[in-house]
């Protein structure tokens, strides 16, 4: 045992979401460990897929940027016989694959909006950790898959209950794939972490006072930033976390236990 056990030299990587944000970081800093990967992405349009796929390159890594629904099985398939066919395997799933959403009270959000965030952000998950998995199971050297769930699964926001929903069907979907992957040495892990300084999550951290608002409930006093997730990612994906699986790790710079504010004493 020994730091070479954090590289992951050799192996191949999938990342559904890869274009920007937490799977951008993840895509980096996997190259950066020695991994060839994939990076798939819904959105072409733009060149930010490709560019990521660029930047990989440059590290002396392969790549490939892949236009994907996951929320179609026909085209995850496609996608995963892809990357097996020109990378040689698949050794490690990533989904951070998101459905941004308009924020709705659970009364006030339509049942368009409920299906097309568990479509991306729960049935999307499942239907990339089939298909990968079952490349895995042949190729007969273990695995990694990696969930983004989010803190909100045991801590919601206001107006947030589609996507804190979804989120806890993540940490579900992964104990039960740690438990139906074990026996194959494919462990299955979820990364929830709280607010992360990502372009889907601006609105949260951007706007100068709501920062401050929240900043001020997190005891390291700041976001995390993007590669600080990704660094979780690079851990549990590596064998140095072998013994690691059915695990949702919230990383929150420790709120998950800021106590709920008092109110103020009445007026006398």
């Amino acid at each position: 045992m020994g730091i070479r056990d954090f590289y992951l030299t050799n192996k191949v990587a999938f990342i559904a979401g890869g274009r920007r944000g937490l799977g951008k970081a993840m895509a980096l800093a996997f190259a950066e460990a020695g991994a060839d990967v994939a990076v798939t992405d819904a959105v072409i349009e733009g060149g930010e897929l490709e560019a990521t796929a660029a930047e990989i390159r440059k590290l002396g890594r392969r790549s490939l940027a892949i236009q994907l629904n996951i929320t179609k099985k026909a085209d995850v398939e496609k996608a995963v016989q892809k990357v097996v066919d020109e990378l040689g395997g698949i050794d490690i799933l990533v989904n951070t694959a998101l459905k941004e959403s308009t924020p709705s009270t659970l009364l006030d959000l339509s049942e368009e909006g409920w299906d097309s965030m568990l479509d991306v952000s729960l049935k999307g998950y499942f239907l990339t950790s089939q298909a990968a998995a079952k490349r895995m199971i042949a190729q007969k050297r273990g695995g990694s898959i990696i969930n983004m769930s989010s803190r909100s699964y045991v801590r919601p926001r206001e107006r947030s209950g589609a996507y804190a929903t979804a989120k806890a069907g993540v940490v579900a979907l992964t104990g039960q794939l740690a438990m139906e992957l074990g026996p194959y040495n494919i462990r299955a892990n979820a990364i929830a972490p709280s607010v992360v300084a990502t372009e889907g999550a601006e609105f949260l951290w951007k706007e100068p006072e709501r920062r401050k608002m929240t900043e001020a409930e997190i005891p390291l006093g700041r976001v995390s930033t993007p590669e600080e997730i990704a660094n979780v990612a690079l851990f549990l994906a590596s064998d140095g976390a072998s013994y690691i699986s059915g695990v949702a790790l919230i990383v929150d710079g420790g709120s998950m236990w800021v106590g709920a504010k008092n109110p103020p004493p009445p007026k006398k």
